[in-house]
């Protein structure tokens, strides 16, 4: 960029992988004072690029340069000794430590006898916030944060080892409207502090909005460089996935009947307080809020994952309030979940195993693994679910390939009712528009569908119904055509713009 210090380039980076290039001569670069943002859909190279600059992995061939010297490759050692620091989409923080503790987490500050000087570590992590406008406390438990605070937690440990270079990965996909901002506002702080910033997104209008420069990666190839003022959100999807955002998913109208599902006064204070509403056959029933309204702790009480103080789930005129998960799924009520990797997945075990670990092919206590090889090959193939063999672990996967795992995992048990909770969370653009289409298809075939989402086009563009929660209160529901996303956030926030009177 002109008039900027260049302070790291990529030259010709290629990797390959058995069976795979993830990388085929990509060059890239970043200057001082910059957000360059890196876009594509998963499988792209993405990680893998990450993973070279951080020293997770080592290219085959090309160069780095970083503040002017070369490097073939770099350890993990290197890269930070080079003031890199990495920021992944998952919290990487020691859960039963303080916020201080984190931040000096192998370079204590010790006393006499080598013990560690708390108050000392505190007061300068006060002094590293306030640089940074962050108000978080330090003496706090990180089990006690809430997500967006877990996430600036890691810049500021990047910012006390002093990075220079900064790499975020999704940093806002477990975010709301208002942390997102939050991290936006600091963000641009650490760019004016001369920070360079590598920002890692599937949310193109976010991209759009922060970046300085944007790259599309594409099967491990540079599709194209723009200055963000020179490119349409319409043109990068179009190089990410090769098509049009004009044929990207517009909802048909399905068959929408009579009322099947009743939530009755629903509560776990003071979380979730007297929630009730209903869905109909063939409906798609949203429910939106910002980040802490009680939306995940609703589903949860809905699938008997959490404990109830109170509530009643009635299915077709019959009372089938869950205890438990298991008598939820007996009762062909299935959660997918927002995060996949904790609570959605055995990341060590193999595809096939993920798919069948609800309905396996058991009789008598003996498998017919033929028949179970032939059920998750169909599922595979009906959702094209891209992987090398169903025996491969599924950590191996994209997220959207995950994300599709998990839903022919229920696909295939006959469920009725199908709660998803942030269900393209961490998937790229055209993943997104596959998955899209079987919640509208599971729609159509007279299902009851539930969907959280932080995505407001998403929510808007899915859902028949969108219920707002609010300090753990269903507040309003809005049908699709009185709901825009400007009334969203205004009743997210309780906030009623006044009308001016003119005289």
């Amino acid at each position: 960029m002109k008039n900027k210090q260049l302070i790291l380039k990529l030259s010709s980076i290629t990797k390959n992988y058995p069976g795979t290039r993830a990388l085929d001569n990509v060059s890239f670069d970043l200057c001082a004072g910059e957000v360059h943002c890196l876009v594509g859909e998963n499988g792209a190279g993405k990680s893998t690029l990450i993973k070279i600059l951080s020293g997770a992995e080592n290219p085959d061939t090309g160069e780095i340069i970083l503040f002017s010297n070369s490097y073939s490759q770099l350890t993990t050692a290197q890269a930070i000794k080079m003031r890199i620091a990495t920021i992944y989409q998952d919290v990487d923080l020691v859960e039963s430590l303080t916020v201080a503790d984190n931040i000096f987490l192998g370079s204590e500050i010790c006393k006499q006898a080598m013990v560690v000087d708390r108050k000392e570590q505190e007061k300068k992590t006060i002094e590293i916030m306030d640089r940074l406008r962050i108000k978080i406390n330090p003496t706090m438990l990180v089990s006690e944060l809430s997500t967006a605070d877990k996430q600036i937690l890691q810049i500021v440990k990047a910012i006390f080892r002093d990075a220079e270079i900064l790499i975020m990965d999704e940093p806002t996909s477990s975010l709301g409207f208002e942390e997102t901002n939050a991290l936006m506002d600091l963000i641009r702080n650490l760019v004016s502090q001369g920070k360079g910033i590598i920002y890692i997104s599937h949310y193109l209008k976010e991209v759009t909005e922060i970046g300085d420069r944007i790259t599309v990666l594409k099967d491990g190839r540079v599709v194209n460089s723009y200055e963000k003022t020179k490119v349409s959100m319409n043109q990068l999807i179009q190089d990410m996935v090769g098509r049009s955002a004009d044929l990207f998913f517009f909802k048909e109208k399905t068959d929408i009947q009579d009322e099947v599902l009743s939530v009755k006064h629903f509560s776990q204070k003071p979380l979730v307080k007297d929630v009730s509403f209903s869905v109909r056959k063939g409906e798609i029933f949203g429910i939106g809020g910002m980040v802490g309204s009680g939306r995940t702790e609703l589903v949860a009480l809905l699938f008997g994952a959490e404990k109830k103080d109170s509530g009643e789930l009635i299915y077709k005129n019959r009372v089938i309030t869950p205890s438990s998960p298991s008598r939820a799924i007996r009762s062909q009520i299935c959660l997918i979940t927002e995060d996949r990797k904790v609570t959605g997945l055995f990341l060590d075990r193999p595809v096939i195993e993920n798919i069948k670990v609800v309905d396996n092919e058991m009789h008598k206590f003996i498998l017919n693994v033929k028949k179970e090889n032939l059920s998750v090959f169909k599922i595979v193939n009906s959702l094209d679910i891209h992987l090398s063999n169903i025996n491969q672990d599924i950590e191996s996967l994209s997220g959207g390939n995950q994300q599709k795992c998990i839903l022919g995992r229920w696909l295939s048990t006959n469920m009725d009712v199908f709660i998803f909770d942030e269900p393209t969370k961490g998937v790229d653009v055209g993943a997104k528009q596959e998955i899209y289409k079987i919640i509208t298809e599971l729609a159509k075939q007279g299902n009851v569908i539930i969907i959280i989402s932080s995505d407001m086009p998403e929510l808007i563009s899915l859902s028949d119904r969108i219920g707002v929660m609010r300090h753990g209160e269903m507040v309003k529901i809005f049908d699709k055509d009185e709901v825009t996303e400007h009334v969203l956030i205004q009743e997210y926030l309780g906030y009623q713009e006044k009308t001016k009177v003119i005289k």
